[in-house]
């Protein structure tokens, strides 16, 4: 398997395949996204017009098997941006995490550490003060949480991320079975990345 970090537009070769692959990522729980080839292009083309965007792609003899997005909070969608301009840390202090997807297969190998590391550092490096991410709240006895369900969160306290009660957006999609898109409460989990020393 091959960690390779890629900024801007140079990740356009691999664009169709990560759309593919968030839209596969993303239907299981707790995201139960049922997403578009379409929109994803839309979604990753705001990416790949940051200059400085960040795409971690996990590859194994060039097939895209796992992917981190990253990008300034102030290129990411507005309501993203919200919270932060009501709350604190302002928007131009805060590198913007957009998603980890990684097939089930290749999972627990040190993949997600990696994605972080690079995340973090190339964060750092461009001199953000913060970097975050935001995760879906759903209600824990949800009807398709599944019962071996494992819930993240102790991996992202374990890489010094608290979820910041105040820090909360909403953001509509369309959920697996549904006829219409409906705003999910979306938690945001900040790390100050000035604190700490990254590998």
């Amino acid at each position: 398997m091959e960690i390779r970090p890629v900024s801007g537009i140079a990740v356009e070769p691999w664009l169709d395949e990560l759309a593919d692959l968030r839209i596969r990522v993303f239907r299981d729980y707790p995201y139960l996204y049922d997403g578009s080839p379409v929109y994803e292009r839309d979604y990753l083309d705001r990416y790949a017009r940051s200059e400085q965007s960040l795409f971690v792609l996990a590859l194994e003899y060039n097939r895209l098997i796992g992917a981190a997005t990253a990008l300034p909070l102030m290129d990411a969608d507005p309501e993203f941006q919200t919270p932060f301009r009501a709350h604190g840390p302002a928007p131009e202090r805060v590198f913007y995490f957009g998603e980890s997807v990684l097939l089930p297969e290749y999972r627990g190998e040190g993949v997600g550490h990696r994605f972080f590391d690079l995340r973090e550092l190339y964060a750092r490096d461009f001199g953000f003060d913060f970097t975050t991410f935001c995760a879906v709240v759903r209600d824990h006895d949800h009807p398709r949480r599944p019962r071996d369900y494992r819930s993240l969160e102790p991996f992202w306290r374990k890489r010094g991320y608290q979820a910041e009660p105040r820090l909360i957006t909403r953001f509509p999609w369309r959920d697996l079975g549904d006829e219409e898109q409906t705003e999910k409460t979306m938690q945001f989990w900040l790390r100050d990345v000035t604190a700490v020393e990254i590998p």
